[in-house]
């Protein structure tokens, strides 16, 4: 039977303002810079607040006021300046900018990128057109690393399907030979083992090289795994030997292609700050990313409003009431919310500072506190999802180096004086342990729990090997060297 019924219950709901706020809080100082120019875009009456004193009192310019500010030594620089009185040193210098006291930035070039290198390489060799086309795209198909990773047989599946060429197998395998003579050494090879290889046979042949591919040929997983007794017994062959072989193949180029980046991984990897700490004095000063414009409700939207409001009311002047009113409330939205996010951003920053002070001070990571994301609410009023936000994908750029926000916080252990301290400063301790062990005869998990206990640090051996993990330390066998 279906029947209606009214009830009553509580629900919370966020108002628009408070989702814009949390959206915009997420975002990093580039991406606010670019939401903000989407909103300018898409909201005619939001506009950016200009405080020149040369507009007059609605905002406008007046172009022949402009015109007409011409100081007297723009008028004899004009007049008298001229490249003849301009050394010829500065004519040839690179970068020479000779307006380059007034700010202007210097034109940013980018480098060349990996498969760039190797395509002017390619077309410089004896090729016909057909092993120039195989020799491009297999040129596509290297990796970061500089490998060709993919079979000959799916390069030319790939090349059939996708594209149309029926190339034989033998055709790809020409070129590819040609590739993997080019430079850097080891580039297009499909494994470790072959790079390493191609390196070797590409170098002047003496004895320890010849070894070493030997070694490399034939008890390539007993060197991986450092096992170097069994290649002594295997090779018959003295310690020493060995030795001088696998300092030749530790000179050797693992990711030939690491050398380059494309250029959107340079791109990528420029990190904006969003905070800047300077110490000054003793004391520690905050100021924030100041790439933010600021922002106004145009005048011309409020006087159309009010103009429309007390006008007689017909269906298209409600229309373009309802229109005009929609438009200046997501503006006074927007606006409340750029405020909002840059208030958040600098309290929550300020919390971090008071709380990791020796930190930003020394610069020292055995000055960092434990702190969680708990600490820095309670310190600054916000919920612990607000702090989360702020924190993700944030940096603060300090007298020591640029750090991510999320570097501050850790979780706490207990010593044996009863102090808290850093699980970051046990990552530390572990990896100076690490540094100084003897590498013919490098320390386990639980002899690195033993040192750990002998300098105060009390934690188990299966915490120990998660810290040495997060640190990218292999184990004890393959740290060991002769």
């Amino acid at each position: 039977m279906i029947k209606q019924q009214l009830t009553q219950k509580q629900q919370q709901k966020l108002s628009p303002l408070q989702i814009q706020q949390i959206k915009l809080l997420e975002l990093t100082g580039l991406e606010i810079e670019e939401r903000i120019s989407q909103e300018l875009e898409e909201n005619p009456a939001l506009e950016e607040a200009c405080d020149s004193p040369a507009n007059d009192g609605e905002g406008n310019t007046d172009p022949e006021l402009d015109a007409g500010k011409e100081t007297e030594e723009d008028v004899v620089l004009g007049d008298y300046r001229s490249e003849d009185d301009i050394p010829d040193y500065k004519l040839q210098q690179p970068f020479y900018h000779p307006n380059k006291n007034t700010g202007e930035e210097i034109p940013y070039s980018e480098s060349e990128s990996l498969q760039e290198y190797l395509l002017d390489q390619i077309r410089m060799k004896d090729l016909i057109e057909e092993q120039i086309r195989i020799g491009e795209y297999l040129i596509g198909n290297v990796d970061a690393d500089g490998y060709i990773r993919r079979s000959v047989e799916e390069i030319a599946d790939d090349m059939a399907f996708r594209h149309g060429w029926d190339v034989r197998i033998q055709k790809i395998e020409t070129v590819l030979k040609v590739i993997r003579e080019l430079d850097p050494p080891g580039i297009g090879a499909e494994s470790l083992l072959n790079c390493l290889l191609i390196q070797l046979k590409r170098k002047e042949q003496t004895p320890e090289r010849i070894l070493a591919v030997k070694i490399l040929e034939d008890h390539f997983e007993a060197f991986s795994k450092r096992q170097y007794d069994r290649i002594e017994k295997a090779l018959n062959i003295t310690g020493t030997e060995l030795k001088d072989t696998i300092k030749e193949i530790t000179l050797l180029n693992p990711r030939p292609g690491n050398a380059w980046e494309s250029n959107m991984e340079a791109k990528m990897a420029h990190i904006t700050p969003d905070f800047f700490v300077e110490v000054s004095g003793g004391e520690l000063f905050l100021n924030m990313q100041e790439n933010i414009p600021e922002l106004k409700v145009c005048k011309e939207y409020s006087r159309m409003f009010d103009r429309y409001t007390n006008a007689k009311q017909t269906r298209e002047s409600k229309q373009t009431i309802c229109f005009v009113k929609e438009k200046i409330e997501s503006a006074n939205w927007f606006i409340d919310a750029i405020k909002q996010r840059t208030v958040t951003m600098r309290n929550t920053m300020l919390a971090i500072l008071k709380i990791q002070r020796e930190f930003f001070l020394t610069g020292e990571e055995s000055k960092l506190k434990p702190m969680i994301l708990k600490d820095v609410s309670e310190l600054c009023g916000y919920d612990v999802s607000t702090i989360s936000r702020v924190s993700n994908s944030k940096y603060v750029q300090t007298d020591f180096g640029v750090y991510p926000l999320k570097y501050f916080f850790s979780e706490a252990m207990t010593n044996e004086e009863g102090e808290e301290i850093s699980t970051r400063e046990i990552k530390g301790v572990l990896k100076t342990c690490i540094g100084e062990e003897d590498k013919s005869n490098p320390l386990t998990d639980d002899a690195l729990m033993q040192e750990l206990k002998c300098r105060g640090y009390d934690v188990a051996r299966r915490t120990v090997a998660k810290y040495r993990e997060q640190l990218n330390i292999p184990v004890a066998r393959l740290r060991k060297e002769i």
